[in-house]
């Protein structure tokens, strides 16, 4: 099948599709509770298994998500215990946790990933290096006992006021991402870790974030693909276990969320991909706050999705309501579409059956553990940009030489939401110096002023979006206040060099804070 024929197939339809068979009252199976629980993928709260998600397990519950709340980072062997007891539970058991590596971890969410991320990698287009990253964090999932890593990110990241995606991504060119897609799925799955490529069909050219507001694409299915689709299509012939559908609307697919649309799983199963789709979190705005995360569930399971990622229940927006409530309202509307038809039961079992089999795959013997000897820190050093540093003003000193005193001015305003708050990585990796670290979101322009004006020694800006009008009214006062200062861009990368001093970063995490500073100690 061409692509012009995957762009004209006919979608299926949304209720009994041919072949499949309507549950109704007196035929529905007697395993239909572990049936609809076998395509749930819930989050809980704490750091040992709940009484309810211990029932659910004990009753077919297809797994569990980690999110950086289940993980006690002062306790080694806390979440290898943990996926030790969900699996008491149910051997079968799926966990799976957002791993990317840079910004996006949640193994190493307090300290920072010591492996960098998408776009430092990509910068650095090392294919070798990209699939020893993914060897890392395939290791660092199977360490803990996880077998689904909900990564790499396979979006284009086209369009730089992106919200959500960014520096996540490999970059803005559909061949590089295509490229380190691949490479990145290979190395994840040597360690019988199931990758996931997100997010499907793409999400490189939004200006919403779909956690918040309904995310929209306004590009012809032609033009995603051309531009879009070719990571996803080299994430299949890289036999990767699992895609994630995205909540985004493309009008040619109609106007519901991707995830709940029956034309996008067809497009994707038209590439040749017969492993698990799961969709992205169904207490993300595009559906909670329009169909709800329960008929979110039944429709994205008519759409062709297998497994049903419910979200996080210390989400801002789910305050108030308990983990467990989460869960039961998903299980509770499949239960009702199922006994009164409208999800027919085939349904459930194809998806059912796509999810153990990603299971049993990934409890096959490794021959090997992969640890590779690989310095992350200069990985991450070498992939950095510098623009007008080593001249001009600065001269040929090292802008870290000399006193070890500096000024550590944090431009950045809020945070990504798929990252969550995080740590001053780079205050962490300037230990070694004393630092007066100001907040300039805190300050008034004036007072921010005066914080430099007494600065002593070389003087650091953090920002993480040079798009940011609030951050670059804060350079352009740093600037002009201190002109020895250098700006540390932890965001994308602009296309042509910066007339001030700067180093991208193309990140922000732990391994990407340390090799800032090793850059600027001999630049």
């Amino acid at each position: 099948m061409t692509s012009s024929d995957l762009l004209t197939a006919p979608a299926p339809a949304q209720t009994s599709p041919a072949g499949l068979t309507p549950a109704v009252e007196g035929q529905l199976p007697e395993d239909l509770n572990r049936l609809i629980n076998s395509v749930i993928l819930p989050g809980f709260v704490g750091t040992t298994v709940p009484q309810w998600l211990e029932r659910a397990l004990e009753n077919g519950l297809a797994g569990v998500v980690y999110f950086g709340h289940n993980i006690d980072p002062d306790s080694p062997e806390q979440v290898s215990a943990l996926s030790a007891a969900i699996r008491a539970a149910n051997p079968n058991a799926v966990i799976g946790v957002d791993e990317e590596g840079g910004n996006v971890t949640r193994l190493q969410s307090r300290d920072g990933s010591t492996i960098p991320g998408a776009a430092a990698l990509g910068a650095l287009n090392e294919l070798s290096t990209t699939e020893a990253a993914g060897r890392a964090i395939g290791q660092l999932c199977r360490d803990a006992g996880i077998n689904l890593t909900i990564a790499p990110v396979a979006d284009v990241n086209t369009n730089p006021l992106n919200p959500v995606i960014g520096v996540r991504a490999f970059g803005a060119d559909t061949a590089l991402v295509s490229a380190h897609t691949a490479a990145a799925v290979r190395g994840i799955q040597e360690l019988r870790v199931a990758a996931c490529a997100k997010h499907f069909p793409g999400h490189g050219d939004t200006v919403a974030d779909s956690h918040m507001d309904a995310a929209r694409v306004d590009l012809t299915m032609a033009e995603m693909a051309q531009f879009h689709l070719p990571p996803f299509r080299a994430a299949v012939e890289a036999g990767v276990a699992s895609m994630m559908s995205a909540h985004i609307i493309i009008p040619e697919l109609g106007e519901a969320p991707a995830t709940l649309t029956p034309a996008a799983s067809a497009l994707l199963r038209g590439m040749g991909f017969d492993g698990v789709l799961i969709t992205d979190a169904l207490d993300m705005a595009a559906v909670r706050v329009t169909v709800g995360p329960g008929e979110g569930g039944v429709l994205a399971l008519l759409a062709g999705n297998d497994l049903l990622c419910v979200g996080n229940p210390l989400n801002a927006y789910t305050t108030g309501r308990d983990d467990e409530s989460c869960y039961t309202e998903v299980f509770d509307a499949l239960h009702a579409a199922a006994v009164s038809g409208r999800l027919p039961v085939d349904i459930l079992r194809r998806a059912a059956g796509r999810v153990q089999a990603l299971a049993q795959w990934s409890a096959g013997e490794v021959a090997a553990d992969k640890h590779d000897a690989v310095d992350w820190v200069s990985v991450a050093a070498r992939a950095t940009r510098t623009d007008s540093l080593g001249s001009g003003s600065l001269g040929k000193t090292p802008v870290l030489a000399g006193s070890g005193v500096l000024t550590l001015v944090d431009a950045r305003t809020g945070h990504n939401m798929a990252a969550g708050p995080t740590e001053n990585f780079l205050a962490t990796a300037l230990h070694h110096y004393a630092v007066t670290a100001v907040n300039a979101t805190e300050l008034s322009s004036a007072e921010l002023e005066v914080a430099l004006m007494q600065a002593r020694g070389a003087v650091l800006v953090l920002v993480d979006s040079l798009e940011s009008a609030e951050q670059a009214q804060t350079l352009e006062l740093v600037f002009a206040t201190a002109p020895q200062a250098v700006c540390v861009n932890a965001g994308l990368a602009p296309a042509e060099p910066t007339l001030f001093p700067a180093l991208h970063a193309h990140g922000f995490s732990r391994v990407t804070a340390e090799a800032v500073v090793r850059v600027l100690e001999t630049v």
